[in-house]
């Protein structure tokens, strides 16, 4: 049973713009899936599902790691465009404020963009930590998130 909803999940995600839990409750119950909101929040939490910008001020549930940034630098700056609100940075590590459930998102794209000097993000709510090396390649690595804005 749990598998099955979970791989209903998936693919209804696939399919549509899910933005809410109760959107994604009421397109499984629709397929005949009785579910509460404790589950579905459980089952969201198990397969890795993220919020992602739309490009058009909303949010929709995808696959953590999920292809779709690669390939579409457009829909990737726009996704950083969106969200992000703020860049600061110290020493060797960048900070990018995001708005609030953008976070993940956002590290998403930094990641993808494949900056051999980035050795790793690490994603809260509204805030990435950017992990640069070398030291010297900071300011480089800002300007090009900058240039995305």
């Amino acid at each position: 049973m749990k598998a099955e909803r979970q791989k209903k999940i998936l693919e209804i995600i696939n399919k549509h713009a899910v933005e809410t839990q109760e959107e994604l409750a009421d397109r499984l119950q629709k397929d005949g899936i009785r579910i509460t909101q404790a589950t579905i929040s459980r089952d969201i939490k198990e397969l890795r599902l993220v919020k992602v910008a739309t490009g058009d001020d909303r949010y929709r549930y995808a696959v953590q790691g999920d292809k779709i940034y690669a390939g579409d630098q457009t829909k990737t700056r726009r996704i950083f465009k969106d969200s992000v609100v703020a860049l600061d940075y110290s020493e060797n590590l960048i900070v990018v404020k995001t708005t609030p459930g953008a976070a993940q998102s956002v590290a998403l794209v930094i990641d993808y963009e494949g900056f051999r000097e980035i050795i790793g993000t690490v994603a809260g709510d509204d805030t990435v930590m950017v992990v640069v090396k070398p030291k010297s390649a900071v300011k480089k690595i800002i300007g090009k998130f900058a240039s995305y804005l």
